[in-house]
């Protein structure tokens, strides 16, 4: 049996390893996987340091959402070190000025003392409707409450000062997954319709009954996903 695959998970904003721990059962034997942490940093770059430092030296690598952010971050900063990539609910682009004015409100919102209004806020965009109320709504919402109020302001402050990584996108040279929930309020199937058109030879997978959580909404579908897109062969650069 060959060595299992090194795999690097990054959490979304206000998530913790809670979001990936299906694929992480799920994947044991084939991946080796550690996730990184995502909560002490207020910059992208900051973040992708941390990550590095605790990360093995190549390492497959998959980010949903302000993860798929990080992902574009780590590839700045070490594309050498990484296998292959995965992006799942994420946006190579930066905040529009209507997205950036909302994101500054729910900060304003948890600076002054009311950050459990924040999820409940989020909850509709972040999950299809059929899991608001069972149990992904109630996973996400305490999620929210362990990630905390600090750690959401830093994480808020990094996603604000993005780049725009579109320009990064034809350089990727490594086996990719792009996949989205096909009702993602947040960042849309037509976000991921562009990341994979611009990846030279990226795979889209969009993922029915799903919101912007697929790893907690179809976990199986999710899984499988992944574990193709570790088995799969490298014809190319990177692993």
């Amino acid at each position: 049996m060959p060595d299992p695959h090194p795999l690097l998970l990054l959490p979304g904003l206000l998530c913790d390893a809670t979001l990936w721990q299906a694929q992480i059962d799920g994947l044991a034997g084939l991946a080796q996987c550690q996730v990184a942490d995502v909560t002490a940093d207020d910059s992208l770059p900051a973040m992708a340091r941390r990550a590095l430092e605790a990360a093995p030296d190549r390492f497959a690598l998959a980010g949903l959402s302000m993860g798929g952010y990080l992902a574009f971050e780590i590839l700045r900063q070490a594309p050498q070190r990484v296998t292959r990539l995965a992006l799942l609910d994420t946006s190579a682009r930066p905040d529009t000025p209507d997205q950036a004015r909302r994101r500054r409100g729910l900060i304003g919102l948890a600076r002054t003392g009311a950050f459990r209004g924040v999820t409940p806020r989020l909850l509709p965009q972040l999950v299809h409707p059929v899991h608001l109320g069972g149990p992904v709504g109630a996973a996400v919402v305490a999620m929210a409450e362990r990630v905390g109020r600090d750690a959401f302001l830093r994480q808020q402050a990094a996603i604000l000062a993005r780049p725009d990584s579109r320009p990064d996108l034809p350089g990727i040279r490594l086996p990719t997954l792009v996949a989205v929930g096909e009702a993602d309020a947040l960042t849309p199937p037509d976000l991921a319709e562009e990341i994979a058109a611009a990846i030279p030879d990226a795979r889209l997978e969009v993922i029915p009954g799903c919101g912007h959580l697929p790893p907690l909404e179809a976990p199986a579908a999710v899984t499988a996903l992944l574990r193709d897109w570790l088995e799969a062969r490298v014809d190319r650069g990177g692993a």
